[in-house]
């Protein structure tokens, strides 16, 4: 700053050039003021639609391993592991000698009862004769009432045997009808639809429903899975089971197809807890069927908001 003859300050050179530079800075300031800076706080990121995620296994709610109710010596097995059965199909046969004998047996002693019942018959009728001539004979006093009294208990006495052989007939037939079921024993037969995932017995073997005669026998046929029955079975940490309702919908990816979404919801709470892992199984329900779904595949699963 110079002072001139008449006492007015003139501005420099240095001084218009700092002039400039605050201009030139608050010009700056300003510009940046209305500029918004992008920064990690200002990025959205989508809300994910899972409130829990856990992990499980692939179960089936029908699974039997067919045994016999018998033991006794296989004789044919007629299933291999994957194959499909149904319902009363025949697995496998055992021996059956000696019950097919037995109803042989009850079915010859029902012939024998039959043919007594017919003789019992023909004799009652031949004494219903002889009584009626002998009541006959006693009306017009040519008989005594001791041969009207004596043709009457020949009468009763073979109606009460005739009585007997029919009731003795009953019981063989119902001795034939537990000799078939007892033949029918010796045919396994698939109790429901599914595919044999196990095939546990050869012929030659012995099988039994309780374990005897140490490892030689088998206490089962094959194992049956019912696949319209697959579900999840997820054991859930009990802090977090708040979050899971019945019917809630859920998410399932398979380890073996990660890309995969299986669309399924949950069935029910099982109402206890484990004390030991400090959770609680929860049943979710596959909402498709697919032949890449498989009992025991490991699955991981997103409960869904509702």
């Amino acid at each position: 700053m110079v002072i001139g003859a008449g006492g007015d300050e003139q501005p420099t050179a240095n001084d218009a050039a700092n002039t400039s530079a605050q201009q030139s800075a608050a010009t700056a300031q300003s510009s940046n003021a209305g500029t918004a800076t992008p920064s990690a706080a200002s990025t959205t990121v989508a809300p994910s639609d899972s409130v829990l995620n856990a992990s499980g296994y692939i179960t089936a709610r029908r699974m039997a391993t067919v045994s016999a109710e018998v033991i006794g010596l296989i004789k044919d097995v007629t299933v291999e592991e994957g194959m499909a059965v149904k319902a009363g199909q025949v697995l496998a046969t055992l021996d059956a000698t000696l019950p097919q004998v037995d109803l042989d047996l009850a079915q010859a002693q029902i012939k024998v009862l039959e043919a007594r019942l017919a003789s019992t018959n023909a004799n009652l009728a031949e004494a219903k004769r002889v009584l009626a001539r002998a009541s006959e004979l006693k009306n017009a006093e040519f008989s005594s009432e001791a041969s009207v009294t004596r043709a009457q208990a020949d009468v009763d006495s073979l109606s009460a045997s005739a009585a007997s052989t029919r009731a003795d007939i009953e019981v063989a037939k119902l001795s034939v009808l537990r000799q078939k079921e007892r033949l029918d024993d010796y045919t396994i037969r698939a109790p429901f639809d599914g595919i044999v995932t196990v095939k546990a017995a050869q012929p030659g073997e012995i099988v039994s429903p309780s374990s005897a005669g140490g490892g030689f026998t088998r206490t089962g046929i094959c194992t049956i899975v019912d696949m319209t029955s697959l579900e999840i079975e997820v054991d859930v940490n009990e802090s977090f089971i708040g979050r899971v309702f019945e019917g809630q919908e859920v998410k399932a990816n398979l380890d073996a197809y990660p890309n995969w979404d299986i669309p399924a919801s949950v069935i029910a709470i099982i109402p206890t807890a484990d004390r030991a892992k400090a959770t609680v199984r929860v049943r979710v329900g596959i909402n498709i069927s697919d032949p890449r779904i498989l009992p025991d595949m490991g699955v991981k699963v997103a409960f869904l908001k509702a």
